[in-house]
Order: structure tokens, then C-alpha cells, then sequence
């Protein structure tokens, strides 16, 4: 009867899983459904990037459009997307953390 312990172990390890992987799903979706928002150059560049850090939204203020300084623009646009995608990935962290931790914490495992 040493095999039913087994099967009882294995059993759980099963049920395990499965919760581990409805709650990965669950998190991803609401990963998905992130918006992250970090501004530059004192809020005249702003960058929205979704949880996967993919921009969705580039906002300029007028008055930043200089076309005689056009590198201070890149400038800014990149400083604000890099900034909104840091957030995001540190927000796809915590939200997957704990998660992952079972796992050796690789979140890049599990395709995000």
C-alpha cells in the first residue's frame, strides 16, 4: 500500500499546479490590463506603456516642440518611455513575485 501515498502526493502536486497556473493566468491578465504613466522634462513629455512595458500612448505639450532643439525632444521622449517601462516591469514583479518564487523567481520562464 506504499504506492497510494504516492498517488495522494501526486495527487496534490496536480491540484498544486493547477492553482499555480489559474493564479499566473489571473496576474497576467491583469498584467495585460496595466497602464504605467511616467512623465519628462517636467510633465511636458508623458509616456503610457502597458504592463508589457509596450508604449500605448505618447503625449506632447505644445510648447515642448521646438523645431531648433529637436534632440532635447528625443531626449525627453525616451527618458519618459524608459521611466514608464522601469514601472511597469517593477509592477510585473510585484504582481508575479510571489508567484514566481516556487519557481526560481524567472518570470522570463513563464513568457512574460
Amino acid at each position: 500500500m506504499k504506492g497510494m501515498g504516492n498517488l495522494a502526493n501526486l495527487g496534490n502536486l496536480m491540484k498544486q499546479a493547477k492553482k499555480l497556473q489559474e493564479d499566473l493566468e489571473r496576474a497576467q491578465a491583469e498584467i495585460a490590463q496595466l497602464k504605467v504613466e511616467a512623465t519628462a522634462g517636467g510633465g511636458m513629455v508623458t509616456a503610457t506603456v502597458n504592463g508589457r512595458g509596450e508604449l500605448q500612448r505618447l503625449k506632447l505639450e505644445r510648447e515642448i516642440v521646438n523645431p531648433e532643439d529637436i534632440e532635447m525632444l528625443v531626449d525627453l521622449v525616451v527618458a519618459a518611455v524608459q521611466e514608464a517601462q522601469r514601472k511597469a516591469q517593477e509592477a510585473t514583479q510585484e504582481k508575479l513575485g510571489p508567484l514566481t518564487q516556487g519557481m526560481g523567481g524567472m518570470p522570463g520562464m513563464l513568457g512574460l
